[in-house]
């Protein structure tokens, strides 16, 4: 009696082993990594440009995310091997006048390379006497940019935000360091006015979101928001954090504990492609269903949160293996 009652707890227990071994083994299939394309940072594009002969026509270099190349001369450039991203390094032509910003660097890591990202003061001498001075912001992004850049207004409408993306990813991951600058308020300068001072830390930050998005008949963009991830860094680390993980929200998010009012809907006015080849902004009007499949991912990481010509000079964030998580 007592040998069988044994026998009988064994066999529970092997039974009951093997169904926690069948029942995790998917979890772990679930839970997979996905390295988002050229997200090792370990292949950049070197641009080499000649800026004009009257701010000193020096040649500058501009990095961009894709298949290891070096592309010279003053050409408009456009993502390249399937790379998904664009960085804030551009060209702009103003009135024959071309000229550069370099915010965003490949760095040694290790035996790669990662990302470093960078607001700094740009600053410009006409015949060497006129000097013009902007904040720029180092950001890299999932979408694309039409240069030459040709005037400084509405500089969102350059930048055409997303790329189409239908899966639901559970989580995003990185490798990341950041610096703060010290000061307690940024600064706005565009060049074409003084520098004044706004209030509020800067912050880096970190953007990923999922939108539901349909065209009208006269070819306006319209979204939903099915999926939100925004973070902000407002203190130093003093190393790497590796494999860094941060969950994406799905649905109406603005009952969760973790929800900030920085992820609320149209926090910022992006712009696209439109079907007629029009550059339009994309109009954010609400949540999405949790359940709801989407058609666009927004990603960005960016050394200022304030938007163009806004930051504290020094800010800097150094990014590495951005992955999805399933």
């Amino acid at each position: 009696m007592n040998k069988n009652s044994n026998k009988t707890k064994h066999g529970l227990r092997l039974a009951l082993l093997l169904l926690l071994g069948i029942v995790n083994c998917p979890l772990s299939i679930v839970n997979s990594q996905e390295l988002i394309p050229y997200g090792d940072m370990d292949q950049w594009v070197v641009r080499e440009i000649e800026e004009s002969g009257i701010i000193g026509g020096e040649t500058k270099l501009l990095y961009e995310l894709g298949p290891t190349d070096t592309l010279v001369g003053n050409n408009a450039y456009k993502n390249m091997g399937g790379s998904p991203w664009h960085t804030s390094n551009v060209m702009a032509k103003v009135m024959g006048v071309v000229k550069t910003n370099t915010s965003v660097f490949p760095e040694r890591r290790d035996d790669g390379w990662c990302a470093r990202l960078e607001t700094r003061m740009e600053s410009v001498k006409v015949l060497g006497l006129i000097d013009i001075e902007v904040v720029a912001a180092g950001s890299i992004f999932a979408g694309t940019i039409y240069e030459p850049i040709k005037d400084t207004r509405n500089p969102q409408a350059k930048l055409m935000s997303g790329i189409p993306f239908t899966r639901k990813p559970k989580a995003i991951q990185f490798d990341y360091k950041v610096k703060l600058a010290p000061e307690k308020d940024r600064v706005r300068s565009t060049g074409f006015s003084r520098k004044t001072r706004v209030e509020g830390q800067d912050s880096i930050a970190v953007i990923l979101l999922l939108q539901k998005r349909w065209e009208d008949e006269e070819g306006n963009i319209y979204s939903k928001r099915v999926g939100t991830m925004v973070h902000r860094y407002t203190v130093s680390s003093n190393d790497w954090v590796n494999e860094a993980t941060y969950p994406i929200l799905y649905g109406d998010i603005t009952g969760h504990p973790d929800y900030r009012s920085y992820m609320r809907i149209q926090v910022e006015e992006r712009y696209t492609m439109n079907s007629k080849g029009e550059s339009v902004p994309i109009q954010e009007v609400g949540w999405a269903d949790a359940g709801d499949t989407p058609t666009h991912m927004v990603l960005q990481f960016t050394s200022s949160h304030g938007g163009a010509y806004i930051g504290s000079p020094g800010n800097t964030m150094w990014i590495d293996n951005v992955k999805l998580i399933y």
